[in-house]
């Protein structure tokens, strides 16, 4: 029997490039390779779309940019072709897929925006469709839907670029109704770049304009202090949810470096939590999941306060497969070792 061909995007112009590369190595390496034929393709940060036929373990380092092999490559919205082409030497070649994993991060990969090529291109992927991944990647439309459903998040408000002339006045207003200390946040990113605390008025303004240099539109929350914990969700039209794992961070809060650079957060699962509160994580995670229309995979992360209150913190609709990742080891923990995990989810899109 032929071999299912997988195409695994990676890379992508967004910040979350090298955390993209990491997930697609990790993905690669572990995809059934009896069942599945994978076909990597790498997006350069400057948006350049390569077939790379080399070595996987040169992924995670960039080093694959460098191979000589590389070639560019194509996948065309005409869902006459259902492939790539590949382009060398001014000529073109076609290679049929039978899906997509967009292994991908952030802006133009978790937004919606590779998902609407895809689905104009009528090759089954992985993941949440245009419409859920656009609402869950910005967190303004995720705490206005998921709020109008009943589901609890931290008090919030946005503000947009345009609105920077004015920043004292704006920093006055939000204070003065959220209250410090205050998290903010570029409403369209993920792994927490560009992400700080504010414990003051000076803080606050630095941290909006360093969350302005990565995004057009930022958000202001009220800052929870409590336990991080996640859930991994799965499926469809009868989605389930894992144990809820918890995340101990090495910061203040669970930053960029914590979680990539300093390695010695930990992860706790399942979490050290009463019956009734990991109970009402699963049902509000599945519940979120549905809301905003989601499938295949999420995670969504919660914090639970000093007060006991669950609060539901964002949805993360690509999330990280990175070898130490919450999403992957939570379905691990659930007998769902990686390379079963990622050939039920190709199953799943392929199957629609």
């Amino acid at each position: 029997m032929a071999k299912i061909k997988v195409a695994v995007l990676f890379g992508g112009v967004s910040n979350e490039h090298d955390i993209s590369l990491i997930s697609a190595e990790n993905i690669i390496s572990s995809i059934p390779a009896d069942k599945y034929e994978v076909i990597p393709i790498g997006i350069t940060k400057k948006g350049r779309w390569l077939f790379y036929p080399g070595d996987i373990s040169c992924i995670s380092s960039g080093r694959w940019e460098s191979n000589p092999d590389c070639v560019p490559a194509v996948i065309l919205p005409d869902p006459m072709y259902k492939g790539i082409f590949k382009i060398s030497d001014g000529n073109y070649s076609l290679v049929k897929i039978d899906a997509v994993f967009p292994a991908l991060h952030g802006q133009n990969g978790e937004d919606g925006a590779v998902q609407g090529l895809l689905k104009l291109s009528g090759i089954p992927y992985v993941g949440c469709d245009v419409l859920s991944s656009a609402c869950c990647m910005d967190k303004a439309v995720t705490h206005t839907i998921l709020e109008a459903n009943g589901i609890e998040m931290a008090p919030w408000r946005y503000i947009l670029s345009s609105e920077l002339n004015r920043l004292d006045d704006i920093c006055d207003g939000i204070a003065a109704e959220l209250d410090l200390p205050l998290f903010v946040k570029p409403a369209n990113s993920g792994s927490s770049v560009g992400a700080n605390k504010a414990d003051s008025f000076e803080e606050l303004k630095n941290a909006i304009k360093l969350a302005f240099s990565h995004d057009k539109k930022v958000i202001v929350e009220k800052y929870i202090k409590g336990r991080e914990l996640e859930c991994a969700v799965f499926g469809k039209d009868n989605a389930f949810a894992s144990e809820v794992g918890e995340i101990r961070s090495c910061n203040e809060f669970y930053d960029y470096e914590a979680k990539y650079i300093l390695g010695t957060s930990g992860l706790s699962i399942p979490a050290d939590i009463p019956a009734d509160i990991s109970k009402k994580i699963k049902e509000t995670a599945v519940k979120a999941f549905g809301i905003m229309g989601c499938s295949g995979l999420s995670r969504v992360d919660f914090f639970l306060s000093e007060d006991g209150r669950v609060i539901l913190n964002e949805i993360n609709t690509l999330p990280g497969f990175t070898q130490i990742s919450m999403y992957p080891k939570l379905m691990e923990n659930m007998g769902i070792p990686i390379s079963e995990l990622l050939d039920r989810l190709i199953t799943l899109c392929i199957e629609g």
